[in-house]
């Protein structure tokens, strides 16, 4: 079968399901935008935006589901993807980050723990099965202060090449072998960028190009598609060089065009 796909820039991407519209990681506000943390006494980092969604909410539509890999980054989550939350029909996030928009008075809300599923019917009446899978934002010593991060693995029954996966923030750990090990991941939407922060040098907080290429030697699917590697100062590589890490491997980037409807075979 065939899925709209709309790439809006960073982790933002809708879907569109047999008239079932899903919207991940909603970022919204305008190019200049930014926020920083305090980690520790200080020690801050930003999240600073360099270039502005392709598209604005009003230009999307109704969204029926939004699959948001954390709420607690503000690539991730913006003030203008939290001002959309409450239109949405449904959001799943981590337990965490349900617990923080619940409190927030975000009523629409669903915490998933990894490997817990939900289920929607689309128009067609067929199950859309969204299940939570792990996720590691960084190194574990770090994690306390990252936080919680899912991925998200959708199935459906006409779905030719096996279910969607969305890495959500993550790099390579052990989870990635056990998501391969449990599916047969028909599309990737990988979360790359090689996310770096100043305080901690070359660590990485998301996919390199090289974990990229790692992860997908794993999952083996048979569409990979790059987000989350564009418009942010903290994102350190961009399509060059994962295209280049992907230069002899058996499976080239499927790239997305920003702000257009592509159809896409799943």
């Amino acid at each position: 079968m065939q899925i709209q796909v709309t790439y809006v820039g960073t982790a933002t991407v809708l879907l569109e399901i047999d008239g079932l519209r899903i919207l991940t990681d909603p970022v919204f506000d305008p190019a200049g935008s930014s926020q920083l943390y305090q980690v520790r006494p200080n020690v801050e980092f930003g999240l600073y935006k360099e270039q502005a969604a392709a598209l604005q909410p009003a230009e999307l539509g109704p969204i029926d589901l939004v699959l948001l890999s954390h709420d607690d980054h503000y690539d991730n989550l913006d003030a203008a993807g939290r001002a959309l939350l409450p239109h949405a029909k449904h959001v799943l996030t981590t337990e965490t980050g349900s617990g923080r928009l619940q409190k927030q008075g975000a009523t629409n809300v669903q915490g998933l723990a990894p490997w817990q599923s939900i289920t929607l019917n689309t128009a067609q009446g067929l199950p859309l099965t969204m299940t939570a899978v792990p996720a590691q934002h960084g190194p574990v010593e770090l994690l306390p202060i990252i936080g919680e991060v899912i991925g998200f693995v959708v199935e459906y029954p006409n779905f030719a090449h096996g279910p969607l996966y969305i890495s959500g923030d993550t790099v390579l750990f052990a989870g990635i072998n056990t998501i391969a090990e449990r599916y047969a991941i028909g599309t990737a939407f990988v979360h790359v960028g090689a996310a770096q922060f100043a305080p901690t040098g070359p660590t990485l907080f998301t996919f390199d190009a090289d974990q990229a290429l790692q992860a997908a030697q794993l999952l083996k699917p048979r569409t990979l598609i790059p987000i989350h590697f564009d418009g942010w100062q903290h994102f350190s590589q961009g399509q060059a060089e994962i295209e280049q890490a992907f230069i002899d491997a058996p499976i080239q980037p499927h790239w997305l065009e920003l702000g257009i409807v592509t159809a896409l075979k799943v």
